[in-house]
């Protein structure tokens, strides 16, 4: 154990991680690896305030915690999100342009969002998400020379994995949110 830091500290740090890691899960609204930020910075934690006896700082094992829950909701977001479109016979090339327009369509759904505070940005973001990966999906079919009700079956699936897989992830991620806070304050 290295010698205890003095108390705010331990606090000012828990405070800004928990900030940090509320603004890394947000990321994911966006098709950015948010979870993977959380880990990133539980680590950094880990390593400037590590686990003291009187519970304050991060302990490693809550680290490695950590990259469990995020694999898990790669995991979550993976199956979800290719699974449908791919069981229907979807392209490889559909299901990378699908992936694509769940990018770009996040990023354009939160910007249109903006005038509604707080929740705007996010619930346009999660459904531009859903409406790019239908596209890139729809574009990729269509690129691939298929008929139009394969396209839309397809499509569809893509978007609701998407839905699905963002809505698994982002679990995944409130959780690690609520475990590193925990972590660094008092378990």
């Amino acid at each position: 154990m290295v010698d205890a830091l003095p108390l705010w500290v331990y606090w000012l740090g828990g405070i800004l991680l928990l900030l940090a890691n509320v603004a890394c899960w947000v990321a994911t609204f966006f098709t950015l690896p948010g979870n993977w930020g959380i880990v990133a910075l539980a680590a950094l934690f880990a390593v400037l305030l590590p686990e003291q006896e009187n519970g304050l700082g991060m302990s490693w094992w809550a680290v490695g915690g950590l990259v469990v829950l995020a694999g898990l909701g790669e995991l979550l977001e993976l199956i979800a999100g290719a699974a449908g479109a791919a069981k229907l016979g979807a392209s490889r090339r559909s299901i990378v342009l699908s992936m694509l327009g769940a990018m770009i369509g996040s990023i354009v759904g939160a910007i249109i969002g903006v005038p509604v505070p707080i929740v705007g940005p996010i619930i346009a973001a999660l459904g531009g998400g859903a409406i790019g990966a239908f596209a890139g999906a729809y574009l990729g079919e269509t690129w691939k020379g298929r008929v139009d009700l394969e396209r839309l079956s397809i499509s569809k699936a893509a978007l609701v994995g998407r839905l699905l897989g963002t809505v698994g992830k982002l679990i995944a991620g409130m959780a690690m949110v609520a475990y590193a806070t925990a972590e660094s304050f008092w378990l």
